[in-house]
């Protein structure tokens, strides 16, 4: 009897050991300090027992319907242009607050039939009805658009996720928040570095490649002086800066096409180096796709100058002596070593889909 016993002990006792080692690993030395050492390196305290930063933060979902309309609106200035269908004006009468409207005005009756079509066709998301003034309103279907809000808080949530993983923090909570409010709670454990950790996640890093059309001018009233007080439908004035160096360094707006030849989405790469003058950068790596496109938009503007945007500011203009196919870099005279790493990161993981503000921020104590 006892020796069944102590059996059946040896037997719990062994599979205890087991698992303990399973949670544990296998302490370098067994004493006390090794034993220690290996509970702390394979158990992690979540906030509540460690301390850290609990954030909710919203994301501005109407960013991402905004540039779901920019993009429905080039789509159709191209194919009016393509069908010769004359109008007035194409915009958007509340961006901020109903960005999915847009309205298409002097659209005269003849055309009716080959607006239905180009809709259909080219944009089946959205609803057209017919207006005052031979004007035609389009807006998205209800469905579509609660699915694109709900996509850019999911996207959100991936890409600070990705953000946050890259950054080594250890057991972050990241997940939707409330009810319909498109809010994500983040809860940090052990941060070091909070408001670094908040300028990565609220970083927008939207980058784009586009054809510089004229600049640097040393404000928007210059720009449009010079362009007769109107700016080209096909083109945007951004904010940008003078070459470092330069006689006039300092702040500047530049000319640029409203379509890109690249974007973000475009990225398979990104990572910190250096620039011909040994200053910090970002080098940047195009897919197979994006760099096809590149190369093109390179051999067709020789000679001509681009643009690199990053969250609608121009960081560097650079003229097209040869044709480019996948590779391309990010200079700016006040970027350090830091900043460098961290852009890079941030590309790396992708835009975030629209901007996100923070609603609360609290520090919790272990």
């Amino acid at each position: 009897m006892n020796k069944n016993l102590l059996w059946k002990l040896g037997i719990v006792l062994g599979i205890l050991v087991f698992f303990l080692f399973g949670i544990f690993g296998i302490p370098k030395s067994f004493s006390g300090s090794g034993l220690l050492t290996s509970m702390t390196d394979h158990i992690h305290l979540g906030l509540d027992l460690r301390g850290g930063t609990h954030l909710i933060l919203q994301v501005k979902v109407n960013d991402a319907v905004n540039v779901d309309a920019q993009n429905a609106i080039e789509v159709l200035k191209e194919q009016m242009r393509s069908h010769k269908i004359d109008y007035a004006d194409i915009v958007q009468p509340d961006p901020q607050n109903t960005p999915d409207h847009i309205v298409l005005k002097g659209v005269q009756a003849s055309s009716r039939t080959d607006l239905l079509g180009i809709v259909s066709d080219h944009l089946p998301e959205y609803d057209v009805t017919g207006g005052a003034d031979n004007s035609w309103n389009l807006s998205m279907k209800p469905s579509l658009l609660t699915d694109l809000k709900n996509k850019a808080v999911t996207q959100a949530i991936e890409t600070i996720r990705n953000r946050i993983d890259a950054l080594g923090v250890s057991e972050p909570e990241i997940e939707e928040h409330g009810l319909g409010q498109y809010q994500i709670l983040v809860q940090l454990p052990d941060v070091d570095d909070p408001a670094r950790v908040k300028d990565i996640m609220q970083s927008t890093a939207m980058l784009e490649i586009k054809q510089s059309l004229g600049g640097p001018y040393p404000s928007e009233q210059a720009a449009l002086q010079e362009k007769g007080g109107v700016i080209p439908s096909d083109a945007i004035l951004l904010p940008g800066h003078n070459a470092p160096g330069t006689q006039s360094e300092g702040p500047a707006f530049y000319l640029v096409s409203r379509v890109s030849a690249v974007s973000g989405k475009d990225l398979r790469d990104a990572q910190p180096s250096r620039d011909q003058n040994g200053q910090p950068s970002v080098s940047f790596t195009l897919t197979g796709d994006g760099g096809q496109r590149f190369y093109q938009f390179t051999s067709n503007h020789i000679g001509d100058s681009l643009a690199v945007v990053l969250d609608g500011k121009v960081q560097e203009v650079a003229n097209i002596k040869d044709a480019i196919r996948d590779r391309g870099e990010i200079s700016g005279g006040s970027m350090n070593e830091q900043q460098s790493k961290d852009l890079s990161m941030i590309l790396r993981s992708g835009a975030l889909p629209a901007g996100i503000k923070y609603l609360e921020e609290r520090t919790v104590g272990p």
